[in-house]
This record gives structure tokens, sequence and C-alpha cells, in this order.
């Protein structure tokens, strides 16, 4: 015997209505209910129990908790935020199994264990990508014999393969699910880290760079996950989280790495060696363990595996709305006999066809909310690519999160240049720990784009998330342009603290920017969400690539960076027109 907990959250909802409710949830799981009872609560919202005799709970997900008496909640609306939420277990949407709330300090559910392992895959890809920029300026310039050209030309190669990957893993995240492009990329990139202190020339730096670069597609598996598995009420929250700490393993790779590599030359190990030691010390462990741990306790889908996906009351809502809804063909069968009640084992919960006007309809308010990722036809390609919706968050992520890895790749650099030969003992290391900080922002700073994107978008919609995304972008690049101009007219002896305060900002309303982008990417082609998480995180990183190259060419002190500025605020003001969702 297990009790269900039907806690309606909505103030004009009566007892009888909670008890309705509850018998509605029982039908359209398949569960067959004994008893239904009013239990008396002092909670301003009315509260029903239903008894049921099945074993489980909702989806695959919850059949293994069947010890003693388990209790999980549906809840009608997304309730409002208490701190238990944090610690309990998730608040679910019957319609699509995605939770209201983000029980991020828990291990005990499908939703903790995915959320933390999408941040933590995407963090160890971001410290393994990133590994060689702190130690470039001395150690493997010189060991290597590198040019300042060549170095630009390392840097530009390896963005150029992640925005490959990331174009592809988007498709692939909608045909097999994030938990297995995750775990594969990981997997991939740990070979060339591996091979990383075999580089003995600029060709062979360039060709390891290059493949090293599939980390960087781990972003769109790490989005697409938590897309998934949260609601739309805190999934901006959660993509932020996951994407914010995951973008640190940028900053940490600075702190370790050349910490690492200022160790092992203490410990008497030459030059040559050091920072190849390092290489083998830490990306490719922590790749291949998380990697691991993702196949081992990762979970494809709120439904179980990835497959199931299209057993949920949702697919049958958006095929009621006119929706053609396409089911991979190893799917088929497994969700024609999950609609009609076979194929069930103990502990299984049926999902059935619904009546979309029958169950929480006035809560069905966008596409977001019964949307289910489809693999990409050619149909659908030419839909999106045609579609305004798709170009308004890439071209604003190519600005926010391109300025982002210009300053992960080109600020230590730079600080070197300006202040080691002007600031007392300001070397590589120094100028890498420096740079850590703009990297270590992520910890709050894109959390908070996200979060703000959700607390806006309850009251101005769609479009709020809309404008302040825009907005993050106006106040990035104005900050940016004016940090160029002051390094421009002051190029002989700028002031360092100066310097970090201005590129500070610059950095905070970047990673903000991203954090509400993509607040606002799961109400953008929402059927092809690992599509769009590619493309956008795509164009982040053709971002990226466009200015490595303007850095590359405008070598004049500051001028490269106020051209960045510049153009960052043209493309943002150019957004504003574009129209999109109500909700």
């Amino acid at each position: 015997m297990v009790h269900i907990c039907c806690d309606i959250r909505l103030r004009t909802r009566t007892i009888a209505d909670a008890l309705d409710f509850c018998k509605c949830v029982a039908h359209h799981y398949g569960i067959e209910y004994s008893t239904i009872k009013q239990v008396t609560s002092t909670m301003s919202a009315p509260t029903s129990m239903l008894s049921v005799e099945k074993k489980g709970g909702v989806g695959s997900a919850y059949s293994n908790e069947q010890a003693g008496m388990r209790a999980f909640q549906v809840a009608e609306g997304a309730p409002a935020f208490q701190w238990s939420h944090l610690f309990g277990r998730p608040i679910i949407n019957p319609v699509n199994l995605k939770s209201y709330t983000l029980p991020i300090f828990s291990l005990s559910n499908p939703y903790s264990r995915s959320f933390h392992l999408s941040w933590l895959g995407f963090f160890v890809a971001f410290l393994a990508w990133f590994a060689f920029p702190p130690l470039i300026p001395n150690a493997i310039k010189s060991d290597l014999a590198l040019t300042p050209d060549q170095v630009a030309n390392s840097n530009i190669i390896a963005l150029s393969a992640t925005l490959a990957v990331r174009l592809v893993s988007g498709p692939l995240v909608d045909r097999y699910g994030p938990r297995k492009v995750m775990a594969g990329l990981l997997i991939l990139g740990a070979i060339p880290s591996g091979l990383a202190g075999t580089a003995h020339s600029a060709r062979t730096l360039y060709v390891l760079r290059f493949f090293i670069g599939i980390l960087g597609g781990t972003f769109v598996p790490c989005q697409a996950w938590t897309s998934a598995f949260f609601d739309k009420n805190c999934v901006g929250t959660a993509n932020a989280l996951v994407g914010g700490w995951g973008n640190m393993g940028g900053g940490a790779t600075f702190a370790v790495m050349v910490s690492l590599y200022t160790s092992l030359r203490s410990d008497g190990l030459s030059q040559h060696s050091a920072w190849r030691v390092a290489f083998a010390i830490v990306p490719v462990p922590v790749l291949l363990f998380v990697a691991a741990l993702t196949l081992i306790f990762g979970q494809d889908h709120p439904a179980g595996k990835w497959s199931e996906r299209h057993t949920l009351p949702a697919t049958s809502i958006a095929i009621a709305r006119g929706h053609h809804v396409r089911i991979d063909h190893d799917a088929k069968k497994l969700t024609t006999d999950k609609i009609n009640g076979k194929g069930l084992e103990e502990g299984d919960v049926e999902v059935r066809p619904v009546d979309p006007d029958e169950v929480m309809g006035e809560n069905i308010l966008s596409t977001v909310d019964f949307a289910v990722n489809e693999s990409l036809t050619y149909k659908t390609a030419f839909k999106i690519l045609r579609s305004p919706l798709t170009w308004l968050p890439a071209l604003a992520y190519l600005t926010t999160f391109g300025l982002e890895l210009t300053i992960d790749g080109q600020m230590a650099n730079i600080l070197l240049a300006l202040f080691g030969k002007r600031v007392s003992h300001f070397d590589q290391t120094k100028a890498g720990y420096y740079t850590s900080i703009f990297g270590f922002l992520n910890l709050v700073t894109r959390p908070f784009g996200g979060y703000f994107g959700d607390v806006i978008y309850r009251k101005f919609g769609t479009k709020g998330k809309k404008y302040l995304t825009l907005l993050c972008g106006l106040v990035m690049g104005a900050s940016f342009l004016a940090g160029g101009l002051y390094l421009q007219n002051n190029h002989a002896a700028p002031d360092l603290p100066t310097v970090m305060g201005v590129f500070a900002v610059s950095a905070i309303f970047s990673e903000v920017g991203n954090g509400a982008n993509f607040s606002l990417v799961p109400h953008c082609n929402s059927y092809n969400n690992g599509v769009m998480s590619g493309i956008v995180g795509g164009f982040g990183n053709l971002g990226g690539l466009i200015f490595a190259l303007i850095f590359k060419f405008q070598t004049a002190t500051g001028k490269a960076f106020w051209i960045v500025g510049a153009m960052s605020i043209a493309v943002n003001v150019l957004l504003l027109v574009v129209p999109v969702p109500n909700w």
C-alpha cells in the first residue's frame, strides 16, 4: 500500500476539487485506488490522500522506492518556494513528470542525481578543455618555441572544434538522450587529453587542441538534461546552476594547472616535463571517473529510459492539440505497449491517453508544458532554421558566452603583457590566478541570471526573459567598450585595480546573461530542445572564435576590447525586435 499526497496549491480550489483531482491523477497513471479520503490539515491549500494498492510512484524514476509507506507529491501548479524543497523529495508535474522544485541537497532521487551529474560532467570537461591557456604564456610557449601568432591559432582551433561538436551533439541528444551523449563526449575527450604531453611542435599542438575541443560539446547534454527534468517555473534556475557551476571549470583550471605545474617544478622537474606531467595527473582521470558516474548513476529521463519519454500524458496532450508526434523506431512498440497497458512489471506505472482539458487545462499555457524531445528530421530542421526564435538566443549567446570565452582564453596573456614588467612579482602564476577570478564568478552570476529569469517569467512571461537577456548583453558590451578605450588611452601605465574592476563588470553581466539566455531557450522550438541547446551553445563558441580572431589581428592595446564591446551592443539592440511567445 502506498499513499499519494495530492497537494492542491491553488487558492480557488476546494476540498472537493482536491479529491477530484486526486482521482484524475490515479486514472491518468493507471493506478487502481481503493479509497480516497479528506485529510484534516492546517495548510491554507486543501489536501487529499489517495490510498492505492499498486506499489511504486510516478514513472520508473520512483519504481525502486517501495520500502515501507512511501509518498511523493503531485502538485497542480508550481508551489511557492520553501527552503525544505532544497532537501526534500521533488514535487512533480503529473503531465510531464518534471519537477517543480530543485532538491539540490539530496541524492536520493533521479532528479537530484541528474542535476549534479550534468554540472559535474561539464565542470571536468571545461577544466580539461581550458587546461592549456594557463600554461601557455611561459611554460608551453617557450618549450615549443611558439610565436604569438601560433598561440592565437591554437586558441582558435580549440574553439572551432567545439563549435562543430555542439552543433552535432544537439540532434544526438534528442535521439539518444543527454546521459549517453555526456558520457560519450567525456570518454572521447579523455583520449586527446591523455596525449597532450606528446605535443612537440605548433602543428601537433593544433591537432591535440582540436580534438580536446570535443569536451566543449558537453554543454549541450548538460543543459538538455536539466531541461528534461525540471519544469518551466524553475528550469531557468536549474540550467543556470549547472551551466554556471560547470563554467567554474574555466576558473578552476587556472588555479589547478598553475599550482600543479609550480609544485612539479619545485619538486625538481624541468619545464619540458612539468607541464606534460600535469596533464597526465589531472584531466584524464577526472574525465573517465565522471563518465563512469554518469553511466552508472544517471537516468535518461523522468519517465525512465530515453525510449520511454513519450509514455506520458504530455504526449497525448500534444497530439490532441494538433502536433504530429515523431516517435523513434526502437521506441514505437514500447510506447504503444505502455499506453495499452501491456508489458508492465510490478512497480511500473502505466501512462494512458488523456483529454488535455480534463486535467489542469488552465495550467497548460504554452508548448513547454507538454513538449517532449523528438529526433531531428529535414522538415523540423528547416522549420527551426527559419524561426526567429532560433536566432534570438543564439545571437545573444554569441555575444555573452563569446565574450566569456575571450576572457578565459586571452586575459592571462594580456595581464602578463600589461603588468609583467611593471608590477613586482607579477608572473604567469599571478596572471593565472587573477584570470581565474572571472571564471569563479560563475558560482553565483550565472545561477542568478537563471533565477532572475524565472522570477521575471512569473509576472512578465517569456518577454521578461528576453529583455533580461538582452539588457545583460548591452551592459556587458558597454563595459567592455569602456575597458578597451581606457587601455587604449592609458596603455603606457594602466592601473591594475581599474582594469580588473572594469572587466569584472563585463564578466558579471556576461555570465548573468548566459544564465538568463538558457532560461529562455526551453521556450524556443521546445520539441527539439537538444538541437536548440546545440545551436545556441555552438553560437557561443562562434562568438569566441570571432572575438579571438579580432584579438589576433587587432594587436594595439585596448582596440580589440572596444571593437568586441561595440559589436555586442549592436547585436543585442537588433534582437530587441524579435517576437517571443507570451508564455
